[in-house]
């Protein structure tokens, strides 16, 4: 099931994107751009949902058909390396909300300054480089704005809604003791809410408590 929905999310994602840069005309007036814009922003939060689920090695047992598919889901999220990833999502579940962690950021709990900071630690200039690389490669077929309105914005739609349900809201201050040792609180027991904000990670502390368990079975984790 893993690789099932590993593969149809990628697909998913890629066939929407192609669809968006040939037929959907850009333009504010047009509702019809929003939507899809949105949408595309969706599937890149899944995107990072499989390349994360692989980091866990829970797409598949087989462990390099694992990495391959969280490879290839991070590098089309934002021509992100995956070993890197992987290496820095340790360090969050072993020292959560803490100084040692890099998703956290103990001077500014403020959105914006810890989201900036939260990019400035992931960015890279290679990922920047291979990023405009593939804008000029896309820019020989598809025209700018397009690109901009179905490639561009959307990853950066996906990163707001990744950060906001998967880092800030179950993270940020104050600590209190029902977020025992991973520092973390969690949404309320609504699997379609759930779902549509971030593919089951608004119920964060259930997967810092069971980090093997996929995104696609974690609402199984939740009583209450």
């Amino acid at each position: 099931m893993g690789i099932l929905l590993a593969i149809i999310i990628i697909l998913f994602w890629t066939a929407h994107l192609l669809y968006s840069l040939l037929y959907v005309q850009t333009s504010i007036a047009n509702p019809w751009m929003w939507f899809h814009m949105l949408v595309q922003g969706y599937l890149y939060t899944g995107l990072f949902i499989t390349a994360h689920d692989a980091m866990h090695g829970t797409v598949s047992v087989n462990r390099k058909i694992n990495n391959f598919l969280g490879w290839l889901a991070a590098f089309l999220f934002a021509g992100m390396w995956f070993p890197r990833l992987r290496r820095k999502h340790m360090l969050h579940h072993q020292f959560p909300g803490t100084e040692k962690d890099p998703d956290f950021n103990e001077r500014h709990q403020n959105f914006w300054l810890w989201w900036f900071g939260f990019m400035k630690n992931y960015v890279t200039w290679y990922q920047l480089i291979i990023m405009a690389v593939l804008f000029n490669l896309l820019a020989i077929i598809f025209p700018q704005p397009a690109i901009f309105a179905f490639w561009v914005i959307p990853a950066f739609l996906g990163t707001l809604q990744l950060f906001y349900y998967g880092t800030y809201v179950p993270h940020r201050k104050p600590h209190t003791p029902d977020m025992d040792i991973h520092r973390t609180r969690t949404q309320k027991r609504n699997h379609v809410k759930a779902m549509l904000t971030c593919y089951f990670f608004g119920y964060h502390h259930e997967h810092h408590l069971f980090p093997r368990i996929p995104w696609w079975r974690l609402y199984q984790t939740k009583e209450q």
